[in-house]
């Protein structure tokens, strides 16, 4: 599942690798569409839904949670708190979550939004015992202007 996937290209990468089961989810409908006419017959193998993170609840569990972005947008803890309960529920034991956020030396806004920094050991406290941090490293995203952003790349295991 891809977690604010809107119009980013992941999903097209994921099918082009043969994945099957595929869910993007977005709480911009718009965004959706454009990845969808993107996709062309291709989308109608994937499952897209418009909603906020921070609410969904899904029939079935999911072996990958994959959030490049949405989360450090999330500055207050009752948002962050809803966050992980919809991701644990949506994922499996076992399955992975591969999370990218701002960096402590990363932006304070992002689009004109504050936004929430973090490093690897910060991320697992949050997601709490039942999760092991796998590996983590930093990187500057380069943005469509040319700017540098630090962000924190996490792979973490459900374990429980």
């Amino acid at each position: 599942m891809d977690v604010g996937g809107g119009a980013s290209r992941l999903v097209d990468c994921l099918l082009d690798s043969g994945y099957t089961d595929v869910t993007v989810v977005d709480v911009s409908e718009p965004a959706l569409e454009r990845a969808k006419r993107r996709l062309g017959d291709r989308a109608a193998r994937v499952k897209w839904l418009a909603a906020d993170v921070r609410e969904l609840r899904l029939p079935g569990k999911v072996d990958v949670w994959h959030d490049r972005a949405v989360f450090h947008f999330l500055t207050e803890e009752a948002d962050r708190a809803a966050y992980l309960d919809s991701m644990r529920a949506a994922l499996r034991v076992g399955g992975y979550v591969v999370m990218a956020t701002f960096a402590l030396t990363g932006p304070e806004q992002c689009s004109g939004l504050i936004v929430s920094r973090y490093d690897a050991e910060m991320l697992r406290d949050l997601f709490g015992p039942d999760f092991q941090l796998v590996h983590s490293l930093e990187r500057d995203h380069i943005t469509p202007g040319g700017g540098a952003q630090r962000f924190t790349y996490a792979l973490l295991r459900r374990a429980r």
